[in-house]
C-alpha cells in the first residue's frame, strides 16, 4: 500500500468513483484503473460483487446506507474518508450509480475540501439511463418526450418535506430513484398532481444485471405490480416512452381495476 511519506500530512486523493447500476462492464476505463491502484474502498451496500473483485490488493470498507435498515452515518463516513486520505495515497469512495445522482456526494466532497483533501469526481452510469437501457426504450421521444426529471419523493431525517409532484406532473419523462417501496403512495401523489393515471409506468429491479426484470403497468396499478419487487435496487419510470412493454415480457396478473385500459406485463432476464 501507498502509505503517507513522513511529515506529508494531506497527501492521499479521495476519488468518488461511480460503480454504476451493478455490472462490471459497465465501469469506465477510469474507474477501472483507480480500483486497481486504490489502497482502500470505501464503498456502497449495492455495489456488486463483481465491481469490488477489481480492487484485490484494497483494504474493503462497507459504508453502505439501505432503506429501512441499519446503516453507517454520513458525518462518519466523512471522517473515515478524512483519515484515510492522510494515511493513504489513493482513496477511492465507491458510490452505486453515478457519485453526483442522490449520492449525498456533496456532502463529502465539501467535508473533504474543507480538510484539505484533493477530492476528483469519476462519473458511472447511473440508475435512469440503466433502466432505459434494460427496456430498450429511450429516455427522450421527438416530438414527445422532450424533457427528463430525475428525483426523489424520500427525505431524510430532519428535512422539509417537498412538493416533488407537483415539479413532476409538469415533466414528460420522469425517473424517481428511492420511490419503489412506496409505489402505491408515490402514484397516487402523481394522480392527484395531475399526471394522467393511465400514463404508463415501469418498474426496473436489478438494471443490467443477470436477473434485471422489469413490470410495467398504468401508474394507478403500479403500486400493485410493486409487490412482486425482490430485495434488488429498482427505479420506477414514468412516461409515454414505456407505452411499449419489450416483446419478451410475460403477463403479470395486477388486481383488477374497473377502469384499466393497458395489460400489466412481468418480464424477466437481461439482454442475452
Amino acid at each position: 500500500m501507498n502509505r503517507a511519506a513522513p511529515g506529508d500530512p494531506v497527501p492521499g486523493t479521495v476519488h468518488l468513483v461511480g460503480a454504476g447500476p451493478g455490472a462490471a462492464d459497465l465501469l469506465t476505463l477510469r474507474a477501472v484503473r483507480l480500483l486497481g491502484e486504490a489502497d482502500v474502498v470505501f464503498h456502497d451496500a449495492l455495489v456488486d460483487e463483481s465491481v469490488l473483485a477489481l480492487a484485490p490488493q484494497a483494504r474493503r470498507v462497507p459504508v453502505g446506507k439501505r432503506c429501512g435498515r441499519l446503516h453507517t452515518a454520513q458525518r462518519f463516513i466523512n471522517r473515515q474518508l478524512i483519515e484515510a486520505a492522510r494515511r493513504y495515497r489513493v482513496v477511492v469512495r465507491l458510490k452505486g450509480g453515478d457519485p453526483l445522482v442522490f449520492g449525498r456526494a456533496q456532502e463529502e466532497i465539501d467535508e473533504l475540501q474543507s480538510a484539505g483533501i484533493t477530492v476528483r469526481v469519476v462519473p458511472g452510469v447511473t440508475a435512469a439511463c440503466a433502466a432505459a437501457a434494460e427496456l430498450a426504450r429511450s429516455l427522450t421521444v421527438r416530438g414527445s418526450a422532450r424533457n427528463v426529471l430525475l428525483l426523489t419523493p424520500r427525505t431524510g431525517e430532519g428535512e422539509a418535506t417537498h412538493p416533488w409532484a407537483r415539479a413532476a406532473a409538469a415533466a414528460d419523462t420522469l425517473a424517481l430513484y428511492m420511490a419503489s417501496r412506496d409505489a402505491t403512495s408515490v402514484a397516487q401523489a402523481l394522480v392527484d398532481a395531475g399526471v394522467p393515471r393511465h400514463r404508463p409506468a415501469v418498474l426496473v429491479e436489478n438494471a443490467s444485471r443477470p436477473d434485471a426484470r422489469t413490470l410495467h403497468a398504468p401508474l394507478h396499478a403500479i403500486g400493485s405490480a410493486a409487490e412482486a419487487l425482490g430485495d434488488g435496487p429498482a427505479l420506477l419510470l414514468v412516461g409515454e416512452p414505456f407505452a411499449v412493454a419489450p416483446q419478451r415480457s410475460a403477463e403479470y396478473a395486477a388486481p383488477a381495476q374497473p377502469d384499466a385500459t393497458r395489460p400489466v406485463s412481468q418480464a424477466f432476464g437481461a439482454p442475452g
